[in-house]
């Protein structure tokens, strides 16, 4: 019989991907199963519950033959999710990219100096809060019936931990636009119906068993992606850099101080400190859409950007559903410009990949990093390719070292469940190849 496993999920915004550990920190297996969210408007961006947990069975059909000891959760940020008192979705998931609560952040504006500089992040619509407040506007008659409003992760763990109690932990909270950051607690101002924030736990305790078809498994609170991504990459201070359907720029070590509506982002990681970061919603995702619209695979859209020496004075602004500020503003958008009669699809592709590039060290840049040459650590499948690798490196102006990890989030959940277990166990790290700038 083989020797369980610790088993993480991270619940994606494109899929959702499983990754089995074994006692000495191996990967020993790994599925996905992808998805697709709904737009029902060019603001909205939602999801059915029922999806996730289709995904998760899915991928957990491919894993085969395993023992697992405990599942830990990893999740996208800032969604909102109502539900009832037994954890059932009344209304979908609205997700990270929404940017339909504009109006709702002017309950965020007119807050007093003090409370507004103490949630110490940005004011965007996709946030938890401005959803919440929206929902409260929009549907009330659900927000009425509701128990709780929950992040992803959370509402995805009570589906599979039916009766759970209805909590989130503090990485996720702090994501919200509802947490006090200098407090370090819900915030006591936020516009919206207090009574529906949920509880804190720790992200390593255990909440229910879930029952699986290899048994029943404790679960785990869980944690936000990014700051698990930090965890299984190690990575304690300088840059990290996560390349997925957006990308996010992490500076772990952060203080928190009150700043009011700043450029930069600030939130609790799974240790206990706090990490800065910058993020931008078109990572992945212009690189998704251009696959389409140029009619190429991945490999072939990265295929196709190497093939040339350069963009041919083709230029590509990947704001294709806005950004939080500081590197594009929330009404900018996208596209190719530049083009000439000797534009080619290879030129648009390369413009593309270094469009996407040049947005991450825009990023970047907001965070004030010491120039001490010190390696950028990148994971996220987007980071995958030579070509972006030796990009970003160039951009950058430091080496950048790819983390060989097919999902560094479902890794640090992994390492969630070990925790819960009573395990210390040290994730596999393949160190990847170091990647000078100008090589």
């Amino acid at each position: 019989m083989s020797p369980p496993v610790l088993l993480g999920a991270d619940l994606g915004t494109s899929g959702l991907k499983l990754v089995a550990l074994d006692e000495s920190g191996a990967v020993v297996a790994e599925a996905e199963a992808g998805y697709d969210h709904d737009r029902p408007a060019p603001d909205r961006a939602e999801i059915v519950v029922a999806v996730w947990r289709a995904a998760f069975d899915s991928a957990l059909a491919g894993l085969g033959d395993v023992r697992v000891r405990a599942l830990g959760l990893s999740g996208q940020m800032h969604g909102a999710v109502l539900v009832d008192d037994a954890g059932r979705a009344l209304h979908p998931a609205l997700l990270w990219p929404d940017s339909r609560a504009t109006a709702e952040l002017a309950g965020w504006r007119s807050l007093p100096a003090a409370d507004r500089a103490a949630l110490a992040n940005p004011l965007v619509p996709g946030m938890t809060g401005p959803m919440l407040a929206w929902l409260a506007a929009h549907v009330p008659a659900v927000v009425e019936r509701a128990a709780a409003v929950l992040l992803p992760k959370d509402a995805f763990r009570t589906a599979l931990v039916p009766g759970s109690p209805l909590v989130t932990d503090r990485s996720d909270a702090s994501g919200t636009l509802l947490w006090d950051v200098v407090a370090d607690r819900w915030s006591t101002a936020a516009p919206v119906p207090a009574q529906l924030l949920p509880p804190v736990r720790r992200s390593d305790e255990v909440v229910g068993r879930a029952a699986l078809p290899m048994g029943d498994v404790p679960v785990v609170v869980g944690a936000a992606d990014t700051p698990l991504a930090l965890l299984a990459a190690g990575t304690r201070d300088g840059l990290q850099v996560n390349l997925g359907t957006g990308a996010q720029v992490l500076r772990p070590g952060w203080t928190p101080a009150p700043a009011d509506d700043p450029l930069v982002h600030g939130y609790a990681g799974v240790d206990g400190g706090w990490y800065a970061m910058a993020a931008l919603r078109n990572g992945g995702s212009a690189w998704a859409w251009v696959c389409g619209v140029l009619g190429l695979s991945w490999p072939e859209l990265f295929a196709a950007a190497a093939s040339v020496p350069d963009a041919g004075g083709a230029v590509f602004r990947p704001f294709l559903t806005g950004e939080r500020g500081g590197v594009a503003a929330p009404e900018d958008r996208g596209g190719w410009d530049g083009l000439g009669a000797g534009t080619t699809r290879a030129h648009l592709a390369r413009a593309a990949v270094e469009g996407v590039v040049r947005a991450v060290a825009a990023a970047a840049a907001l965070l004030d990093v010491p120039d001490d040459g010190a390696p950028v650590v990148l994971t996220g499948g987007g980071a995958r390719s030579a070509l972006v690798q030796q990009l970003l490196a160039d951009a950058l102006r430091r080496p950048v070292r790819h983390l060989a990890l097919r999902s560094a989030s479902a890794i640090g959940a992994a390492l969630l469940a070990a925790s819960a277990a009573g395990l210390d166990v040290v994730p596999d790290r393949a160190p990847g190849q170091l990647v000078e700038p100008g090589r």
